[in-house]
This record gives structure tokens, C-alpha cells and sequence, in this order.
């Protein structure tokens, strides 16, 4: 890299245990409840939510909530019974279990936001619902229909209510889970499955613009992989790469094309894009990169401000030659690209107020909290 501003590298199964998480927190505290039922008057939320959290110190790190979601598929069915809601506990394992011995299992997430008129909105579940449906079919699973997820998602946020951050200050990340919980010795399917969803209020995953190294000794995704789901086995194998990143004083780290090693595909849990004029560029989903629904949104969003749209193959070196670069994802909403650097050559992008990437995270985080109407029919209310 030549271009810009380049620097030298000097910086950068059995049923779920009704028992009570008792968890001491440095900035957000729950006081010690005993077991109840879904029918309890909390479940609708009405607790106040003042004095729960230190809202201003929020991070994107666990805080236990009161409650979770669970529905199970029991062997010899092909669909998953009604599911309901427990309080939030530990799960017991058959140590055969399918998702403990062959990492049968997959995960999504998404948000409630609150916003200024104290209504809670979610953004666009039905696509996580048929992004875990795509993910279980590609994993020999079972998978809730997108009814029973959706459904899901609203009462674990609405048992959950007053955990979803004031405006502004965060929001509630829900968790669904669909895991092979059925004993399997022999390498196959599991035969029994359990799909649960779990909510923690979160902060920022980052602050400020993000700092790339570029990997290029390993891969994130290989082709006729499972680098396009969202499955629990994508993302030890990387942890490697980005601790040394890390260590080294960068945000993260982007990973290449394992095909042909000259192609940026991803960051650790975030897709990117790259801007020059008025295009913007993505790389396109074939199967490595994961088709993320903040990004399926990013596109649109983008198009009806008059910007140019391409999905295609970006090479490494043509990050040298754009005035800007951005992350997005569910966890990080959009986030600017501050500096990449690869064999110690850095090359900075604009951040910042009047950057594309500013114009467009307005506008979708108004979409999502409410402050600009929703035409797309992209928000469910559930307050």
C-alpha cells in the first residue's frame, strides 16, 4: 500500500433448570428473585428500570436478564412444540449432546431498541428467522417456523422490558440459540434439538472508528464451508488471529478470500464496505461471507439516497485508492473504517461528520429507534 495517509506500523436433554442467576456486576446489578412463573406480574414489565443499570457505563458485555425463551424438538418430530417462557438459568447438557461433541448449532442476534416516545421496536426479525431457517437446513437441523420465531423475540424483549436501555444509551441484544441437545455418539444429526433466546442490555461494541490488520495467513471461511450461516463453529477458529491483532493494538482484523488470498471478504463479525465518489462497495454473499441482515438494509437505505450500489470481488490493494471504509453488523450498527494496515503500511479514511457512513448510520439507527418513519415495514413494535 502506497496511497493516502501510510504510516510505519508503532500503534495500534433435559428440561432447563428454573433456578436464579445470582451474578454481581461492576455497573448493572438484578436483586436475587426466586422462582416464578411466566404469568408473574414482572413478566409484563412492571418494574421500573431506574436505579437497574448505570446506563451511561453500558458496554457489549453479558448482563443476565430475567428471563428467556425455550422450545424444544423432541426426537421422531420434525417441528418444534410451543415454546415458553422460563426465568433466565443455566441449561443442563447431555455430555453426548450433539452441539457439545460435533458443534452442532447455530446462533443469530438482533435488537430492541427504546425509543423517545418509550415504545420498543425490533428491527426486522422475520430475516433472522429465515436466516436460522437457511443456517439449519445446511446443518441437517430442524428450525422453528418464522411465526414461532418472531413470536419468540416479542415476549423475550416484553418479559424483558424494563432491561431495554432509556434512548440513546443502548439496547436490549437478544440471543437466539438453535442447538442439536439430543445424545449422539456416532457422527450424525442430532436426534433431539432445543431452540432458546436470551436477552442482555448492551452498549457500544466499539468506540470510536475501527483500526484493521489484514490476516493473510488465515481464512474466516473456505468455499462449500459454513462461512455464509450463522453457525457456532465459525468463530473460535479465529480467535487466534484476532488476539495477535489485538495485541498489537488493532480493533480487529479483515480476512481475505481463502480461494485466491486478494480479496477482502470480512472482519471478525462484521461485513464491509468501501466508498469512492458516490459507490459504494460490498463484497458479494457466494457462500464465505455471511449475508447480514444490517447489511441487506445498508444497501437499501443507501440506494434511495442516490448512491450507487455494487456487490463484487474488492481486491486488497484497492483499499489504497477509497476515501472511506465501513463495518457493519448487528452488535456494531455501522461503524467507520479509521486506518487498515497490512506489512506495516497504513492507510487512513475520512471519519467523522459528512461521511457517507455517518449520513447512512443516521438514518438507519432513526429507522430503527423511531425517529424516522418506518415506510418498509422493517419495524415491529411490541409496545
Amino acid at each position: 500500500m502506497s496511497r493516502g495517509k501510510i504510516c510505519s506500523l508503532e500503534w495500534i436433554s433435559r428440561p432447563l433448570r428454573r433456578g436464579v442467576l445470582a451474578t454481581k456486576l461492576r455497573h448493572c446489578s438484578r436483586n436475587a428473585i426466586g422462582v416464578q412463573t411466566a404469568s408473574d406480574a414482572s413478566i409484563n414489565g412492571d418494574q421500573e428500570e431506574h436505579d437497574l443499570c448505570n446506563w451511561d457505563e453500558l458496554k457489549f458485555s453479558f448482563t443476565p436478564t430475567d428471563y428467556m425463551y425455550v422450545m424444544k424438538c423432541s426426537s421422531g418430530e420434525s417441528a418444534f412444540s410451543q415454546g415458553h417462557l422460563t426465568r433466565y438459568g443455566n441449561v443442563e447438557l447431555s455430555p453426548s449432546s450433539g452441539v457439545l461433541n460435533y458443534g452442532q448449532g447455530l446462533l443469530e442476534g438482533l435488537k430492541a431498541y427504546r425509543g423517545d416516545d418509550n415504545r420498543i421496536r425490533l428491527f426486522r426479525p422475520e430475516q433472522n428467522a429465515l436466516r436460522m431457517q437457511m443456517g439449519a437446513e445446511r446443518m441437517c437441523m430442524p428450525s422453528p417456523t418464522a411465526e414461532q420465531f418472531v413470536s419468540s423475540i416479542k415476549q423475550t424483549a416484553l418479559a424483558n422490558k424494563r432491561w431495554v436501555p432509556p434512548p440513546g444509551k443502548g439496547s436490549l441484544y437478544i440471543r437466539p440459540l438453535l442447538l442439536g441437545t439430543g445424545p449422539i455418539l456416532g457422527v450424525a444429526p442430532s436426534p433431539e434439538y432445543t431452540f432458546l433466546a436470551y436477552a442482555s442490555p448492551v452498549g457500544n461494541y466499539f468506540n470510536g472508528p475501527m483500526h484493521f490488520s489484514v490476516e493473510d495467513k488465515v481464512y474466516r471461511a473456505i468455499p462449500g464451508g459454513t462461512g455464509g450461516i450463522k453457525s457456532i463453529t465459525n468463530y473460535s477458529p479465529i480467535y487466534k488471529a484476532i488476539t495477535q491483532a489485538k495485541a498489537k493494538g488493532f480493533t480487529d482484523a479483515i480476512f481475505l478470500d481463502a480461494e485466491t488470498g486478494k480479496n477482502i471478504e470480512e472482519a471478525t463479525a462484521c461485513n464491509i464496505f468501501v466508498v469512492k465518489g458516490n459507490v459504494i462497495s460490498t463484497p458479494p454473499i457466494a457462500g464465505t461471507i455471511l449475508p447480514g441482515i444490517t447489511r441487506k438494509s445498508i444497501i437499501e437505505v443507501a440506494s434511495w439516497l442516490g448512491y450507487q450500489i455494487e456487490e463484487r470481488a474488492i481486491p486488497l490493494e484497492e483499499l489504497i485508492n477509497v476515501d472511506e471504509a465501513f463495518c457493519s453488523g448487528t452488535a456494531i450498527a455501522i461503524k467507520p473504517v479509521g486506518s487498515v494496515t497490512y506489512q506495516g503500511q497504513r492507510v487512513e479514511y475520512k471519519t467523522g461528520e459528512g461521511t457517507v457512513s455517518e449520513k447512512l448510520c443516521r438514518t438507519l439507527t432513526g429507522i430503527q429507534t423511531g425517529l424516522i418513519e418506518d415506510t418498509t415495514g422493517w419495524v415491529v413494535e411490541i409496545e
